[in-house]
């Protein structure tokens, strides 16, 4: 493909939309609706992948029967972020005494943050191409006192978020240090996203929009 085609973004994070705009873009966003808890029982590199994956495809299918494709068609983003600790998965928490629970379990440790990544090319009279990948980064808790973790909880912003923190808001302070592409933490992973973008035939610097500035 070539021209500038429209980014079209899966997913309702504010996070994932201000790191996109940080980097010069400027999406659209459409919100997929997937149900983040029908997933049964899956391990969590793979949940991250398939829900990036389910979300990508059901925007997709809403931008093909809009038609809306122009004469540079679309990339559809679709990502998923969970958190792994012992081997089993967490998404955002369903309410605050989870994420209070949650807290108490990652406290002074470490664990494992996996963002799922697909993207869907939609272009006028030409065949749907699909990429996917995952990327994985551990992230190192403070060992933070209880109450700490209530005041944290108390701000409402760990139940928003996979994994019940976050590293560009209130819960930065909580993080020690990441191995890894820190924006895949945020939710989102910038240079993974430019290669896939690039399998797809698609230039980085063709999806920037115009400068905000004089």
């Amino acid at each position: 493909m070539t021209g500038r085609p429209r980014l079209v973004l899966a997913s309702a994070s504010p996070a994932r939309l201000a790191t996109l705009r940080t980097a010069g873009l400027d999406p659209e966003v459409v919100v997929s609706g997937v149900d983040e808890d029908d997933v049964g029982e899956t391990e969590p590199a793979v949940l991250a992948l398939l829900l990036a994956q389910r979300k990508c495809a059901a925007v997709a299918g809403l931008v093909e029967r809009r038609g809306d494709l122009g004469t540079d068609g679309v990339l559809v983003l679709g990502c998923d972020s969970v958190l792994e600790l012992d081997g089993a998965a967490y998404g955002k928490p369903r309410d605050a005494d989870a994420a209070i629970r949650r807290w108490h379990q990652m406290r002074g440790r470490a664990g494992m943050l996996h963002t799922g990544h697909s993207v869907r090319q939609l272009a006028p009279a030409s065949t749907t191409r699909h990429v996917s990948a995952l990327a994985s980064t551990v992230v190192h808790f403070a060992n933070i006192g209880d109450d700490e973790i209530e005041a944290y909880v108390a701000t409402g912003e760990p139940l928003g978020v996979a994994g019940g923190f976050t590293l560009d808001g209130r819960g930065g302070p909580y993080v020690r240090a990441v191995d890894g592409d820190p924006h895949t933490v945020v939710g989102l992973g910038l240079p993974l996203l430019r290669e896939l973008v690039g399998e797809l035939g698609v230039r980085w610097h063709h999806l920037w929009a115009a400068p905000r500035w004089p």
